[in-house]
This record gives structure tokens, sequence and C-alpha cells, in this order.
């Protein structure tokens, strides 16, 4: 399977969340989600870590702009999901680490975790408000020291996947950002509700639920203007 550039970001046409673990049982790596803002406004860095790791369409724009690349059975993958999807294939046979969200937001997803994957090998975990490099570097010599195998940071994009970077240098694994995921996971944030998922417009919901990401929202004109005119048929 080859990356398909969307605009300056390549992404993996997958077709399922079990297509996109099919392919990361065999290849380690930083599970990156794809959206319409990280295509329109990506930079060399955050390109660097995306193209050469395993991106995946997590948002109704960049499964759009699949379908214009010819790839038409492409399917939004949520990465609120994947995780667990994940976990619930692995969680007999491989070690976790997790790292994000307030302190007491970690522990309750930690707790929660145990209580519903009965056995869990969950080697470490920490918050992730890191405010210092002597933390930065302690927490990567602790995933080099314990070598989990998969790994989760939900400290938002870019921060995320750029810790997952220096993670990758010192240990081989699989890592996925997971944004604030833990939140949602405990209850602390309410994702949409199931009409709103299944019709593809949960960023809508959040809009109006957290009316302040309206200067993120507003962008994505830009990237539908892009859609319209057919700029990925290029």
């Amino acid at each position: 399977m080859k990356r398909i550039k969307l605009n300056r970001v390549e992404a993996f046409p997958f077709t399922s969340a079990d297509d996109l673990m099919e392919y990361v049982d065999k290849h380690k790596g930083i599970l990156v989600a794809v959206n319409a803002e990280k295509i329109l406004h990506s930079t060399p860095e955050t390109e660097s870590i995306i193209n050469g790791n395993i991106g995946y369409c997590d948002g109704v724009g960049a499964v759009k702009a699949m379908h214009q690349k010819g790839f038409k059975d492409v399917k939004k993958i949520a990465g609120c999901e994947l995780w667990l999807k994940i976990i619930a294939k692995y969680y007999t046979t491989k070690s976790f680490y997790l790292v994000g969200g307030k302190q007491e937001v970690i522990d309750k997803t930690v707790t929660k975790l145990q209580k519903e994957f009965d056995g869990i090998n969950i080697v470490g975990y920490r918050n992730g408000y890191i405010k210092t490099d002597e933390e930065r570097t302690s927490l990567i010599s602790d995933i080099a020291r314990l070598k989990p195998d998969v790994v989760f940071v939900a400290m938002g994009s870019p921060k995320q996947e750029l810790l997952m970077g220096d993670m990758l240098r010192v240990h081989p694994a699989i890592y996925q950002g997971l944004g604030g995921s833990f939140d949602v996971y405990t209850g602390h944030v309410q994702r949409a509700p199931k009409w709103w998922i299944d019709h593809n417009i949960e960023f809508a919901y959040r809009l109006f639920k957290e009316p302040s990401r309206i200067k993120r929202q507003i962008h994505l004109v830009k990237f539908f203007w892009w859609l319209l005119i057919g700029k990925f048929n290029k």
C-alpha cells in the first residue's frame, strides 16, 4: 500500500479500521489523523512526521479529497474510536503506555481500561502537562526502558506528533495521537450524538458546543473550495 499525496500531506487509503490495523500489525510507526485542517496548515516539521509515518483519514474533508484522487472506498476512521479498537484487538498480547490529559483524567482512563479490558498490561502512564525539558527527557527515557508495544499520546496537534517523533527515535512501537480522546472516554467531554457522526457533520456539533472554534473552522472554507474546483483531481 502506498501513500497518497493530499496537497503537501500524504495519507494511506485505508478502507476501514480493520484495514489500518492489519497494516500496523506489520509496520511500526506513528498513526496520524489527517483532516482538512492538517492538509491546509501543514508545516515542514509536521509534514515530515506525517509523511514519514502512517497518516489516515479522520475527517470528511480528507475522505472527500481521497475520493477525488480515485480512492472511492476510503472511509473516515475516527481516532477517538480507533485507539479502543486497537486495545480490544491487542490487550491480551501487547503492552501499553498512556500519556495525556489532566492527572484525574489519566487516572480515570487507566482505571476504566483495567475494568473493561481485564488483564490489560499498562506498563506506564502520566498526565499530558510536560512543563520542562527534564520531564520530557524522563518520559522518553521511560519509553526506551519499558519498551511498550503501543503508546497513546493525547496532547493535541502538533505537540503530540512532535513528542511521538522523539519517542520513536529511541523505541520502535505503534504510536497514536489522540487529542482529547481521554476526556471523551472518561465523560469529561461529550462527543457529538450518533446522528451527527453518522451524517459526517460532527465538526458542526463541536462548533455549536464550542463557538470559539470558529477561528479555526473559518479556514476550512478554503478547503471546501478546493473540493468544489477539483483540486485533488490533479
